[in-house]
């Protein structure tokens, strides 16, 4: 591959990272083309040469980085039981406080998404995908209702973040015991 399709590659990862950074900072809304290239340390007119407007480079960090969360939690359940994965993903989840810049991506690319209609259409289907591979983990480990405990599980850590944003007590790992108690039956 040429070098200036590798240069242009890392450039474009620079303004997805440097976007989902500042996104958790200032706000979605506050997010600009001149704060996104400072940030990358390249030309604001490489912003708009990568990407047709800011929100398009704001719901690409925010999708590729739910994308990598929803995946890796995914296949992490893969190689253990129910139980065990509940557990797993409450623990993982104390990772999240809230107001840390992954949280605030989150929650903010939530709020974006009822806006821009692209941007709910990946976050559903990430979203989707998500739960029909929990519901597979569950259905292969003999859980009732997979898909329905899948559903529950998944609303209830997007809950539970949006909880700890507002009360830093929040403990997820409280919630473990009921969920490894509905996953055994």
């Amino acid at each position: 591959m040429p070098k200036s399709a590798d240069r242009g590659r890392r450039t474009r990862e620079q303004l997805i990272d440097a976007a989902a950074g500042l996104v958790g900072e200032v706000g979605w809304g506050a997010v600009t083309t001149r704060l996104v290239a400072e940030r990358a340390g390249v030309n604001a007119a490489l912003v708009h040469y990568h990407f047709s407007s800011v929100q398009e480079l704001l719901s690409t960090a925010a999708l590729q980085f739910a994308a990598k969360a929803l995946a890796e939690s995914a296949e992490a359940l893969r190689s253990v039981s129910p139980a065990e994965g509940v557990e797993r993903i409450f623990a993982d989840l104390t990772r999240f406080t809230g107001t840390d810049p992954e949280s605030l991506l989150l929650a903010e690319a939530f709020l974006a998404a009822h806006r821009l209609p692209e941007l709910r259409a990946g976050l559903s289907a990430l979203v989707a995908e998500f739960r029909t591979r929990v519901a597979e983990w569950l259905r292969e480990a003999g859980v009732r209702d997979a898909a329905a405990v899948a559903l529950l599980l998944g609303a209830a850590i997007d809950g539970l973040v949006l909880h700890r944003a507002l009360d830093s007590s929040v403990d997820f790992r409280v919630v473990a015991g009921p969920f490894r108690r509905l996953v055994a039956g």
